[in-house]
């Protein structure tokens, strides 16, 4: 059976679709991978049909968009097809947020190095909680080095929270790339984005051990 990553934020910005989305594509150079989009927004989706005809896509990754009651026949159909299967959730915790979480492995919080990130991840490492689903939070779109990023990660640390140790950085090739329907390490395999996406990818593997 494949594995369910859930990517869960409440706070806007914070890249959730981004992620899940170049995740998605340097996992598939690993294995069988779908993505499931049940954000009403629907980014993902549209994501997906630019990839349909990017001359750049170099793995397949199956694209699906699904709600309600249907969720969870859905994600038993991919769990038994795919290696990974990533969610896509909802900026809000209702049902199929939570639907979402209750079938996850592992719940990937992405938020910027900002306090109000880490708060408004509070409801969601409350419900991953309450559904004993392991969780891990990753910087995106992170400064080199700041000392409120180093306050939070000690912050993150004394509670006891993973947090991936490979943070993403602010840099244009990840929305450049999403907007032609690539991953970073599609569109260009030797940049520096593409270098940290690959090392984060491997400490994303290594929690679903």
């Amino acid at each position: 059976m494949g594995k369910v990553i859930a990517v869960a934020q409440q706070k806007g910005g914070a890249g959730k679709t981004m992620l899940a989305a170049q995740f998605a594509v340097a996992l598939a150079g690993d294995g069988r991978v779908a993505l499931l989009d049940i954000d009403p927004q629907g980014s993902l989706t549209v994501w997906g049909k630019l990839r349909e005809g990017a001359a750049k896509a170099a793995h397949e990754v199956k694209v699906e968009s699904v709600s309600g009651w249907r969720l969870a026949s859905e994600l038993e159909k991919l769990k038994a097809a795919y290696d990974y299967v990533l969610i896509d959730t909802p900026p809000v915790i209702d049902s199929d947020a939570r639907r979402a979480i209750r079938a996850a492995d592992l719940v990937l919080i992405p938020m910027n190095p900002a306090p109000p990130d880490l708060w408004a991840a509070e409801g969601t490492l409350k419900l991953a909680a309450e559904e004993k689903r392991k969780t891990a939070l990753v910087f995106n779109r992170a400064p080199a080095a700041s000392r409120l990023r180093k306050r939070l990660e000690a912050e993150i640390a004394a509670r006891g929270l993973n947090l991936l140790p490979v943070a993403l950085a602010n840099r244009a090739g990840y929305a450049n790339a999403f907007a032609d329907g690539l991953g970073v390490t599609e569109a260009g395999s030797a940049t520096q984005a593409a270098g940290e996406l690959r090392a984060a990818t491997e400490a994303l593997k290594d929690l679903l051990t």
